[in-house]
């Protein structure tokens, strides 16, 4: 058998694994009702079947601009062949999926010499295919596997373009004729800003490079060239939805609205400021930020942490005792939740704004990830989980090893990917990803770390070039 005929049976063969994977998560472990899939498949139906973008709001069917429209164009596309099916649309995700598998196997040939790129493309294939973490997000309606297609698609348009400028090119004559690279990709970029808004951060870490490359007078023309090709580029997708917002809704608005509040809904401002100051575990969300306006919150299952005093306590216990009896947080409830956050802010700025923001990132990054799945997550006490339930703990102290050698190979495959185009980017990418979400968001949920993993899996494929390989990188 040839290494052609052995590479091609290689590459069927992942992709069918891939596939199998996806498919007996979405038969196994569906989340039909996970988080915002049923508002999300309310937008795409009222779309589809009454020419609506909306939901309910007091019994009325009104336009709202709480989410972009991405997803939802998504959605009623698979609806108006399969009907309002959630089933149909996660066997959508698990093809998408396979796609953003390929995609990968191309972002980690481009990141390795030319020597070792099909040994490099084939283990990104095959570590994207068995990855269980961008795998079960087929099996939930949420924006997560579109999302993370868009953004390995547009990776790939980033690294194009850079190798492009470095010397080494890999479009054809005619594909330099028609459209830059720099543009789709931010063409790209906006057509994801419309599934989920932080999208464009790719595109903000890619600005970042080429300003600190290309700081130099001399190429000033070449950032400012790339630079409006890819902020044009991001606009284009996004105008319409602007227009519609401007005309429908009478607001000027590019992306979905910060909170994904419904009209004349109050934004709880400042008990979210009041959770940054000592939030970290995603667990504690359940228990504060998502039960408020819809359960009780006890005190008495607030960690420690969140109080820097006794008398800081009672006037936190006050508040929710008020907030109970109602079930609804009032402006001046939440007036007070801001002034205890400004208190704790000022007494120790460097925990609001750097050890919590760590700390999150550190569990965005290195919880088990099964929040998906029927399992609690919990590994402590070691002892007593165990005993509790043991297959429970299995799972999860599984998942929780194998999210740690995905990372960990990244890590050495990033420092051995360190001298080529591109590797700048993606370094710059996960960093403002990460920085983004555990500084300027409440719920550091572990799924906002997903469109990472085509970098991650990109780079741990790196440590799988031949020895000729690892050895000239090691001379160069």
């Amino acid at each position: 058998m040839t290494a052609k005929v052995m590479m091609r049976l290689n590459v069927a063969l992942a992709a069918l694994a891939g596939l199998a994977l996806r498919l007996f998560f979405v038969l196994k472990f569906p989340a039909t009702e996970s988080g915002d899939a049923p508002f999300y498949i309310e937008l795409a139906w009222n779309w589809l079947k009454n020419g609506i973008y909306g939901g309910l709001v007091d019994g009325k069917l009104m336009p709202l601009d709480a989410r972009g429209p991405g997803y939802p164009a998504f959605l009623a596309a698979i609806f108006a062949v399969a009907g309002a099916s959630p089933r149909a649309v996660m066997a959508a995700q698990a093809v998408v999926d396979l796609g953003t598998c390929f995609l990968i196997a191309l972002i980690a040939a481009r990141m390795a010499p030319k020597s070792g790129r099909r040994q490099v493309a084939l283990a990104g294939l095959w570590l994207a295919a068995l990855c269980p973490f961008t795998a079960n997000y087929t099996a939930v309606v949420l924006t997560e596997t579109l999302v993370t297609f868009l953004t390995a698609l547009a990776i790939v348009l980033l690294l194009e373009a850079e190798l492009g400028f470095g010397g080494e090119t890999h479009t054809s004559p005619r594909a330099k004729r028609t459209f830059s690279p720099w543009f789709l990709a931010g063409l790209v970029g906006g057509f994801g800003a419309l599934v989920r808004p932080e999208t464009p951060l790719l595109l903000s870490a890619a600005g970042l490079v080429l300003v600190a490359r290309w700081w130099r007078p001399a190429d000033w023309a070449r950032l400012a060239r790339a630079g409006v090709l890819m902020g044009v580029g991001l606009l284009l997708p996004l105008l319409p939805w602007a227009a519609r917002n401007w005309t429908t809704l009478h607001e000027l608005q590019f992306l979905a609205s910060r909170y994904a509040e419904l009209p004349e809904e109050f934004t709880p401002l400042g008990f979210n400021a009041w959770t940054r100051t000592w939030l970290w575990r995603y667990g504690d969300v359940y228990l504060t930020l998502w039960k408020l306006d819809d359960e009780e919150i006890s005190v008495d299952q607030i960690r420690a942490r969140a109080f820097d005093s006794q008398q800081e306590r009672a006037r936190v216990a006050e508040l929710l005792k008020s907030y109970n009896d109602t079930l609804t947080l009032s402006p001046e409830q939440d007036r007070a939740f801001s002034e205890i956050a400004r208190e704790r802010t000022a007494r120790h700025p460097l925990r609001t704004y750097l050890k919590i923001p760590l700390l999150r990132s550190l569990a965005m990054w290195f919880t088990p990830r099964v929040e998906l799945l029927p399992y609690s997550g919990h590994l402590w006490p070691l002892q007593s989980q165990w005993e509790d339930d043991r297959q429970d703990f299995l799972v999860t102290l599984s998942l929780f090893f194998v999210n740690c050698i995905y990372v960990a190979l990244a890590l050495a495959g990033a420092w051995m990917a360190r001298r080529q185009p591109g590797w700048g980017i993606l370094v710059a990418f996960i960093f403002l990803r990460t920085a983004f979400f555990s500084a300027f968001i409440e719920a550091p949920e572990p799924r906002y770390m997903v469109e990472c993993f085509p970098v991650v899996i990109a780079f741990a494929a790196q440590i799988f070039r031949g020895r000729a390989q690892l050895s000239s990188t090691g001379s160069g």
